[in-house]
C-alpha cells in the first residue's frame, strides 16, 4: 500500500490523500486549497496525480476544503464513484454549485480590476456544468454500513460529529501477500467535539493498526462552550447599544446553523435586543433546509430543547433568511443595529466581502469571527490585526471592532484529540500520520502523542508518500 499526501499537508485546506492498494487508486477527499488568490488558483488547478487514473473517491464531509475541487477532478478525467453519507451528498449539491457560482461572480469583480491593470482575464476553476457532471457520480452510503470500494478494501463510515453527515472512515485493507489478514486503517476527516449542540459526539475509530488524523487544533484548547451564550449576548448587546452592526463571517454549513441555534435560544430567553438578524447566504439558506430534512441525525439536546417542543431549531421570529441579491443589497442601507451572518467563513468569497467592504471602516461595527481561518486568508489577516486589507483587489482600512469566539469551533482541540487517540492501544497502533494542521499545532501534538506511547508519528509535507507493508510497517 502506498499513501501519498496531496493536500492539507502541513496546512489546513485542500485535503487530498491518495491510496494505491493492489493496483487500485482511492482518493480520500478532494478539497479546495484556500489562500493567496494566484497561489490558490494554480495549486487547485494542478493535481499531484492523474485524475483519470483514480478508481474511486471517498468524501468525509461537505466542507469545501474537503469537497470543493471535485468538479475540477471530474473535469480532468475522473469517472469513478464518489462515496459519501446521504446528508453529505445533499449538502454537496448545494455547496459545489455555490462554489462554481461564486467563482464566476467573484471573478467578475477581480477581472474588472485585472482589466484596469492591463492583465488577462482569469477563468473559473470549474463551471456549473462540471458540478452537474460530478454530482452524477455520487453514491450515498449510510453510517455503520460496510461496503467494498475496490477489491481488497472495505470501508465503514462512522459519525465524526463535525457537521451534519460528517464521517470518519474505518478501512479494512487486505493486500496481496497479507495471508488474508486485513490491516485496519483509520482516516478521521475532521473530528468534532463532544457535548456540542446539533451534532452527535464523535464515534471514535478504534482497534486500529494505522491512523491518519487531522490536527487543526493540536496545540490549542478551546474556550468552554458553556460560556458562549453569555459571550455572544454581551457582544451583541454592547454593539447594538452603541448603534453598531454585528457582521459574522460564517461557514454556510455547520457554523451558521450553530450560531442560529444559539441565537434562537437567546431569543426564547428574551436575552437579545429588539433587532433583526439576517442569514445572508443562499448556500446557508439551502443548507439549513438540508439540516431540517435530516433531523434524525441531530443530537439529543436539539431534540430536547426544540424538536420535542414542536419548535424548529433554525427558525424564529427575528430571523430572516435572504436568498436574493436585491435583499442582500438592501442591508447596506440599514443604519440601525442588526446582525448579519454571511459566508464565507474565511472571507475568501461570497456576500461577506460586500458587507466587509461597506462596513469594516466604521468604528461602530463589530466584526465577529466564530470559526477558524487559514493562513493568508482575508479573515486570518484581519484576525491577526492587519490594518489595511484588500477586498476585490482594492485597499480598505480595518477600523471596526474585532472579536473572536473560538468556542464555536467544530474541531476537536488538543485535549479532545488526545482523548480520541487514547482509545487505541499504542502496542497495536503502529503508525500515526498527522495532516490538516499547521506546524505550530502539529509539532507539539506529535510530541504529545509520543509521550503517550505512540512512537511512530509522522507529519508529512505536501507530496510525501509512504510505502506500507501488509503488516503495517513503513518501508524505505
Amino acid at each position: 500500500m502506498n499513501i501519498k499526501f496531496c493536500g492539507a499537508a502541513q496546512t489546513v485546506t485542500g485535503s487530498q490523500v491518495l491510496f494505491t492498494i493492489n493496483g487500485s487508486k482511492i482518493l480520500i477527499e478532494c478539497g479546495l486549497f484556500q489562500g493567496r488568490r494566484q497561489d490558490t488558483y494554480e495549486r487547485n488547478q494542478n493535481f499531484l496525480f492523474n485524475p483519470a487514473e483514480v478508481d474511486a473517491l471517498i468524501l468525509t464531509h461537505a466542507h469545501v476544503d474537503h469537497s470543493g475541487n471535485i468538479p475540477n477532478l471530474v473535469k480532468q478525467g475522473f469517472k469513478g464513484p464518489i462515496y459519501a453519507t446521504p446528508a453529505t451528498v445533499d449538502l454537496c449539491k448545494i455547496m459545489l454549485r455555490d462554489s462554481a457560482y461564486l467563482q464566476e461572480k467573484d471573478l467578475e469583480w477581480v477581472n474588472v480590476i485585472r482589466k484596469r491593470q492591463h492583465l488577462p482575464e482569469q477563468p473559473p476553476l470549474y463551471t456549473i456544468g462540471d458540478v452537474e457532471r460530478a454530482m452524477g457520480l455520487f453514491r450515498g452510503v449510510e453510517f455503520n454500513t460496510q461496503f467494498e470500494v475496490v477489491p481488497g478494501v472495505e470501508i465503514m463510515m462512522r459519525d465524526a460529529g463535525h457537521i451534519l453527515g460528517s464521517a470518519g472512515l474505518h478501512l479494512e485493507v487486505t493486500e496481496r501477500g497479507s495471508g488474508g489478514k486485513p490491516l485496519r486503517v483509520g482516516f478521521t476527516g475532521d473530528i468534532g467535539r463532544p457535548n456540542m449542540p446539533i451534532t452527535n459526539d464523535p464515534n471514535v475509530l478504534r482497534d486500529l493498526d494505522m491512523l491518519i488524523m487531522e490536527c487543526t487544533y493540536g496545540n490549542r484548547h478551546h474556550s468552554d462552550f458553556g460560556a458562549v451564550e453569555e459571550e455572544l449576548e454581551t457582544a451583541i448587546r454592547e454593539t447594538a447599544a452603541a448603534g453598531g452592526k454585528i457582521i459574522i463571517p460564517s461557514f454556510a454549513v455547520g457554523r451558521t446553523q450553530l450560531v442560529v441555534y444559539i441565537l434562537h435560544k437567546l431569543f426564547d430567553q428574551n436575552r437579545l435586543p429588539d433587532m433583526p438578524i439576517y442569514v445572508d447566504s443562499p448556500m446557508a439558506c439551502d443548507a439549513t433546509d438540508v439540516f431540517n430534512n435530516y433531523q434524525h441525525y441531530l443530537d439529543r439536546e436539539t431534540k430536547r430543547v426544540f424538536l420535542d417542543n414542536n419548535e424548529q431549531p433554525f427558525s424564529f421570529p427575528r430571523l430572516t433568511y435572504i436568498h436574493d441579491v436585491d435583499g442582500s443589497k438592501k442591508l447596506n442601507g440599514q443604519t440601525f443595529p442588526h446582525v448579519i451572518i454571511s459566508g464565507s467563513g474565511m472571507a475568501e468569497g461570497g456576500r461577506i466581502l460586500h458587507h466587509l467592504r461597506n462596513n469594516m471602516e466604521n468604528p461602530k461595527t463589530l466584526l465577529l469571527f466564530v470559526g477558524y481561518a487559514a493562513k493568508d486568508t482575508l479573515a486570518r489577516k484581519i484576525m491577526d490585526g492587519q490594518k489595511t486589507v484588500k477586498v476585490f483587489g482594492e485597499d480598505h482600512h480595518v477600523r471596526c471592532k474585532i472579536k473572536v469566539i473560538d468556542a464555536f469551533s467544530a474541531h476537536a482541540d488538543r485535549r479532545e484529540l488526545l482523548d480520541y487517540v487514547s482509545l487505541n492501544d499504542p502496542a497495536r497502533l503502529k503508525n500515526i500520520f498527522l495532516f490538516h494542521g499547521e506546524a505550530d499545532q502539529a509539532v507539539s501534538f506529535k510530541d504529545a502523542l509520543r509521550s503517550k506511547g505512540y512512537q511512530n508519528v509522522y507529519y508529512p509535507a505536501l507530496g510525501d508518500s509512504f510505502e506500507v507493508s501488509p503488516r503495517g510497517e513503513i518501508q524505505g
